[in-house]
C-alpha cells in the first residue's frame, strides 16, 4: 500500500480563527492543570524541592596553605568537585568576630560596628567582649543585616550555629534555630545538630545553616602555624567536614546542598623575642587600653590624647601608631565611633604587651597570632565551595571576604543589602 501525505484543506478565515482559539484554549487549560499539578507536588509540603540550601562551615584560624599539608582528604575532595580560591583576604582587623560578621553582612568592620573582639562604645560607655554573654546577645552592637535576617524575612528558615551575631535579635529578627556558644559541644554533636534539622520535612528545613570549628585557631595560638600539633588540628576539623558530607550523602542531599568552607583569618608565628612593651612608653592609667595585641586600642581622656599619641608615635620600629582619622585608607578603618582614638598596629609576628604580663609567662608570646595587616599573605584564610550553584574543579585567585555575602545571597536567591562586597568580582565561580 502506498502511503501519501496530503496537505490539509485550507479553512475559511472565520472558521480557522475559531478553530485556533479553541486549540489555544484547550492548550491553556492543559498547561494550567499541568502547572497546578507541578506546583502541588512542589509545595504540598510547603517548600519547593528546588529551594537552595547553603551550609557555610567556618574553620577558625585556618590559614590559606593548610589544605596543602597533606591531611585534608575531605577538603581536597570538596575542592575537586567545586571551587577553591588561592586565599580569602580578611578585613582589618584580622580578628574572629569582625571577620565572621563581615562574611554574612558584606560590610567591613568599620561599617558594621564589630570593630574588634573587644571594644568600647563611646556613646553608651558599654564594653563588648567575646566572653560577655549579655553583650554578645545584645542586638544593638550588631550593625548591618546578616544573611539569616533577610532569609527569615523571605520565609526561609535559618540555623546559624555558633556564628558571631547569631545569638542576638538583629533588626528585630532572630534565626529560627540557634544555640548559645558552647565550646564543650563536640564536633560530632555540632554536625549532628545540623543534620537533624535537615531531616525535617521540607517545609521546616532551614535553607541557610552554619557550622563553626575552632581547633585550628586554638592550636595555632598555642603552638604556632608551623608546628606538628597544628597538623592534628587540621585533620580534626577536616574529619568534622567529612562527617557532614557523609551525612548529606546518606540523606540523598549530597548533590542538593551547597557547602561553603571558609575561615576568618590565617595565623603568623610569634616569639618572645619580638615584643613591644607599651608600658615602657606611656602610663596605662592615662592611656586606658581597651584591646591589646597585635592591635593596640587606647581611649585616653581628651586632654591626654595628644601627649599619649606623641609618646607612642615613633616609640617602636615594629609598631605603627595612628590617630583614628589618619589610619591609611587601605585598612578601611577609622570612621566608626567604636574605633578608638589611638590605634597601634604591630608588624607581622610582633607582640604588644606589658612587662608584668610578659614576665609572668614569657612563653605565652611564643606560638602564633592574628589581627595583623589584612594584606599579609599569611593572614589569608580559605574559601572552598561545592554544590549545584558552583562550577567544578575550578581554582581562582584570592578574593576579599566582603564578597562572600553577595555571592551567597545570589545562591540563595535573596536580595543583597548595599555594602562593601561586589558580586561581579566572584560570580564567575557560579554555574549559570
Amino acid at each position: 500500500m502506498n502511503h501519501t501525505t496530503s496537505r490539509p484543506t485550507a479553512l475559511a478565515a472565520p472558521v480557522r480563527s475559531a478553530w485556533l482559539r479553541r486549540l489555544l484554549g484547550l492548550a491553556l487549560v492543559a498547561a494550567s492543570v499541568s502547572g497546578c499539578a507541578r506546583r502541588t507536588a512542589a509545595t504540598s509540603d510547603g517548600r519547593s524541592p528546588d529551594t537552595p540550601i547553603v551550609i557555610m562551615v567556618s574553620f577558625d584560624g585556618f590559614r590559606w596553605d593548610y589544605p596543602d599539608r597533606g591531611v585534608t582528604p575531605n577538603l581536597d575532595a570538596l575542592a575537586a568537585r567545586g571551587v577553591r580560591a588561592e586565599g580569602l583576604i580578611p578585613s582589618f582587623p584580622t580578628k574572629t568576630f569582625p571577620n565572621h560578621y563581615t562574611m554574612v553582612t558584606g560590610l567591613v568592620p568599620d561599617h558594621h560596628g564589630i570593630v574588634s573582639n573587644t571594644m568600647r562604645d563611646p556613646v553608651t560607655g558599654a564594653r563588648f567582649s567575646l566572653s560577655d554573654r549579655e553583650a554578645v546577645q545584645n542586638g544593638s552592637w550588631w550593625g548591618g543585616v546578616p544573611i539569616w535576617v533577610t532569609a527569615e524575612r523571605h520565609d526561609m528558615r535559618t540555623a546559624p550555629l555558633f556564628w558571631p551575631g547569631s545569638e542576638a535579635k538583629i533588626d528585630g529578627v532572630s534565626a529560627s534555630h540557634w544555640l548559645p556558644f558552647d565550646g564543650s559541644m563536640s564536633n560530632a554533636d555540632r554536625v549532628q545538630w545540623i543534620l537533624e534539622l535537615l531531616d525535617r520535612p521540607a517545609a521546616e528545613r532551614p535553607s541557610f545553616l552554619t557550622l563553626y570549628f575552632d581547633e585550628t585557631d586554638i592550636v595555632g595560638h598555642n603552638d604556632g602555624p608551623d608546628s606538628e600539633e597544628i597538623l592534628a588540628a587540621i585533620a580534626t576539623v577536616d574529619g568534622a567536614l567529612g562527617r557532614l558530607l557523609t551525612g548529606l550523602e546518606t540523606r540523598g542531599l549530597g548533590d542538593r546542598v551547597n557547602v561553603v568552607v571558609v575561615s576568618d583569618h590565617g595565623m603568623i608565628p610569634t616569639s618572645q623575642h619580638r615584643v613591644m612593651f607599651v608600658d615602657d612608653y606611656v602610663d596605662l592609667e592615662v592611656a586606658l587600653p581597651v584591646d591589646w595585641n597585635p592591635v593596640l586600642s587606647l581611649w585616653p581622656d581628651e586632654e591626654d590624647l595628644t601627649p599619649v599619641y606623641q609618646a607612642l608615635r615613633d616609640a617602636h620600629p615594629h609598631v605603627s601608631v595612628f590617630l583614628k582619622d589618619s589610619v591609611p585608607a587601605r585598612f578601611h578603618y577609622g570612621s566608626h565611633p567604636r574605633v578608638p582614638p589611638i590605634i597601634g598596629i604591630a608588624d607581622e609576628g610582633w607582640t604588644i604587651t606589658t612587662r608584668p604580663y610578659f614576665n609572668d609567662g614569657p612563653e605565652r608570646a611564643d606560638g602564633g597570632n592574628h589581627g595583623f595587616d589584612h594584606e599579609a599573605r599569611d593572614m589569608q584564610g580559605i574559601f572552598i565551595a561545592a554544590g549545584p550553584a558552583f562550577r567544578s574543579d575550578m581554582r581562582v585567585p584570592a578574593f576579599r571576604n566582603v564578597d562572600v555575602y553577595p555571592l551567597l545571597m545570589k545562591v540563595l536567591g535573596l536580595p543583597a543589602e548595599p555594602g562593601d562586597g561586589d558580586l561581579s568580582r566572584v560570580e564567575g565561580i557560579l554555574t549559570e
